[in-house]
């Protein structure tokens, strides 16, 4: 089989593993660039799916001609698990958290809609009520609002939410021979994915991918240990190459299979571009997360 290649660089002939995944789709907005930046923060940070929990990015930011409000905005994607008991409910708990504490406490700020699913969240039991029965519905912007009163003046957010299901979990590993390079990279795919309508990279640049196998179960996945140059000739299982210093690790979530596919592929193109990436690869788990594979070899076959 001929070996892959990407504008010079080599492209190890493997896999991701991604799986499917709940999100939704929202419009931040708030009165300055500050207050939507802290939101947007707010919103987005700490990615836990990994634990069970939730994980968010910011998708692209919008200007004032593209909010229901007429003021600066952010489309954002905040995502859960598919599987187990129950995942709408405890997806929509997760969902609350960052909500209630990610953008409500930020001064200025709104929340509207921007997914028409088949699915739905309604905001008043887990969101609404934080009016403490003072709380009310009403049509603002050409949108069922519930107007929550509180210490700044009244805050609102879109009753309905609609949910839809993608896929997360997609990545692109550099191996780097320096951290500049690692970094450069890692930077240079993300603004990359940014360009992918539907697509968000919850972990912007990761430092520190992770593994199923695990001698700590009790924490939850531990690190990648094959892949952690430090321990490149310390242990009998390294899958590091002699001079690759860093591996960063670009995870992506898309609202579609076939956005991830492109995102992924415009993150290889990106990084292969900087000098001192001397291989692209994927994290998998051998089949053991996701029920799909997306295959590197047949990106870049796609991609002539």
């Amino acid at each position: 089989m001929a070996a892959l290649e990407l504008n010079g660089v080599e492209v190890e002939d493997t896999y991701c593993e991604a799986f499917d995944g709940l999100f939704v789709r929202l419009i931040i907005t708030a009165r300055s660039e500050r207050w939507l930046r802290r939101a947007v923060c707010g919103a987005t940070c700490l990615p836990s799916t990994v634990v069970g929990r939730t994980e968010a990015g910011l998708e692209r930011w919008l200007g004032e001609h593209e909010t229901p409000d007429g003021r600066a905005g952010a489309l954002v994607q905040i995502w859960g698990i598919a599987a187990g008991d129950r995942p709408l409910d405890r997806f929509e708990y997760e969902l609350s958290l960052r909500i209630r504490q990610g953008v409500l406490v930020v001064p200025t700020t709104r929340i509207f809609n921007a997914w028409e699913g088949e699915e739905e969240i309604d905001t008043m039991p887990r969101v609404g009520h934080c009016g403490d029965g003072y709380e009310e519905v009403r049509t603002a912007f050409g949108r069922e609002m519930i107007n929550i009163p509180i210490m700044m003046g009244d805050w609102l957010i879109e009753r309905r939410l609609g949910v839809g299901r993608g896929v997360a979990g997609g990545n692109v590993w550099f191996f780097a021979e320096s951290e500049d390079a690692a970094l450069e990279a890692g930077e240079a795919a993300v603004e990359a994915v940014a360009e992918v309508e539907g697509a968000i990279t919850p972990f912007d640049v990761c430092s520190a991918g992770s593994k199923v196998e695990t001698r700590y179960p009790e924490i939850g996945p531990t690190t990648n240990h094959p892949y952690c140059p430090t321990l490149r000739g310390r242990i009998p299982d390294s899958k590091v190459p002699e001079g690759v210093v860093s591996i960063p690790e670009v995870v992506i979530n898309a609202t579609s299979l076939e956005a991830l596919k492109r995102a992924m592929l415009e993150a290889m193109i990106a990084g292969s571009r900087v000098d001192g990436i001397v291989r692209i690869s994927a994290g998998n788990f051998g089949g053991k997360l996701g029920r799909y594979r997306i295959h590197l070899r047949e990106l870049l076959e796609a991609h002539g």
